[in-house]
């Protein structure tokens, strides 16, 4: 890397998932470049619906993760930001609104507004991931995203709130503090993934994000640039391997091949008449008889994907229900549909796009993480967006309000008071 080049902040994220637990470390460039140095994923282990069931095998998968990355970055990191799917994660938009009596809108209002609206969070027992301004409206007029300089009587803040419960956080928390690893924050799936799949004129239109992924779908929505409702359904992409495993009497590895290569949410007319091997042969070279298959083993494609469909059905039909319930479908006045981007590792089905968007109604489109400088073919996959969207957004370092104090606070371990706490920590031990 050439002089001009040289970095200026380190990044490290895990993405601890059901289907797989992935890693990732970044750098930004002093020109404001983010580049991937190296990232990695294995296999989920302890994890069951996004929540933590074995802490040790949890802990192993995410150190196992971790120094795969590191071994490819050439360098290791201290701390990580995290991703959180599960955990019962529910989204708010909280409005907040102070007088300021027709004068000119200053520094210290907005400081005063944002202290208020942290003095008025009241998670219920829950634990609050974040809570960010999203914009701002002066007596009346929404959408205005920097407020100083203007007139008005009365000035207000649309702040995003993103509550999970508490103990399935501290679980997923814990895993990574043993693996030796100081969390930086727990981000919400949905939130970073919208950093990596959509984009900013999306967000202010109108989106729905369908996160499918291996054990929970997070169904999303974004109006107004800001995330303003959300739903977690307990269905994935694995229900559709379990299906065809139990229709076929085959392996679960054994199924999940078969939905990767040969599997397909359309149907074809040509379908009834391809044969395709349910099984491959053993390390005896024997085959297994698949249930209903042939002597050789096969059965007709059209089999494979109706047993696809059958599970896609019931999916889409719980995603089409969150999607009304949040107002974004449906023949109400109020429908903000514009369309739907379906990512996670399920995305990869074959089709998925064009049988969603039969069911749904609206524009459907695959959502794959943004093109970062680095980052290798096989992590551009819809599976990995979450994890590009962490370290997006810890580059961005949004502002939380818990994090307002006398002055403006960032949330990140790169501010100007953790820098002046380390080097006073700094001179006691030299000096």
């Amino acid at each position: 890397m050439s002089s001009s080049q040289r970095i200026a902040r380190v990044f490290g994220a895990v993405n601890v998932g059901s289907f797989s637990v992935a890693a990732m470390i970044a750098a930004m460039t002093e020109d404001g470049e983010m580049q991937v140095l190296g990232s990695g994923h294995r296999a989920s282990q302890g994890i069951k619906r996004g929540y933590v069931v074995d802490m040790a095998a949890a802990t192993y998968a995410v150190r196992d993760a971790l120094e795969r990355a590191e071994k490819l970055a050439g360098t290791s990191v201290d701390s990580v930001w995290i991703g959180c799917s599960g955990a019962g994660l529910a989204s708010e938009i909280r409005p907040i609104e102070i007088g300021i009596g027709g004068r000119r809108v200053e520094e210290e209002d907005i400081e005063a507004l944002l202290v208020a609206a942290r003095e008025a969070l009241q998670p219920d027992g829950r634990t609050v991931l974040h809570a960010q301004p999203a914009c701002y409206f002066l007596d009346g007029a929404h959408g205005v995203s920097n407020p100083k300089g203007l007139h008005a009587e009365r000035l207000g803040v649309d702040v995003h709130v993103m509550l999970a419960d508490g103990a399935p956080v501290r679980n997923v928390t814990e895993a990574v503090q043993n693996a030796h690893l100081d969390v930086e924050g727990v981000v919400a799936s949905p939130l970073a993934t919208g950093y990596a799949c959509l984009t900013a004129e999306e967000r202010d239109l109108g989106v729905a994000m369908v996160e499918l992924g291996g054990e929970v779908t997070n169904v999303s929505v974004y109006a107004g640039g800001m995330l303003v409702g959300l739903t977690a359904i307990p269905r994935g992409s694995n229900d559709i391997t379990d299906a065809i495993a139990s229709a076929f009497s085959i392996r679960r590895f054994q199924a999940e091949r078969l939905k990767c290569v040969s599997g397909s949410a359309i149907a074809s007319p040509t379908d009834h008449r391809e044969m395709i091997a349910v099984a491959t042969p053993t390390e005896d070279g024997s085959r297994p008889v698949a249930r209903g298959g042939d002597s050789a083993g096969q059965v007709p494609r059209s089999e494979l994907i109706g047993v696809i469909t059958g599970e896609l059905d019931m999916l889409m039909s719980d995603v089409g229900k969150a999607l009304d319930s949040m107002g974004f479908t449906g023949s109400a006045p109020g429908s903000s549909a514009r369309q739907v981007v379906i990512t996670g590792g399920g995305a990869e089905l074959a089709g998925l796009a064009d049988y969603a968007q039969g069911v749904l109604g609206v524009p459907v489109r695959i959502g794959r993480p943004v093109a970062l400088k680095g980052l290798p073919e096989a992590h551009s996959a819809p599976g990995f967006a979450t994890l590009a969207g962490l370290v997006l957004y810890a580059a961005e370092d949004p502002v939380d309000i818990r994090a307002i104090g006398s002055r403006f606070t960032t949330t990140g371990s790169y501010g100007p008071l953790t820098t002046l706490m380390r080097a006073w920590s700094a001179m006691r031990e030299y000096f």
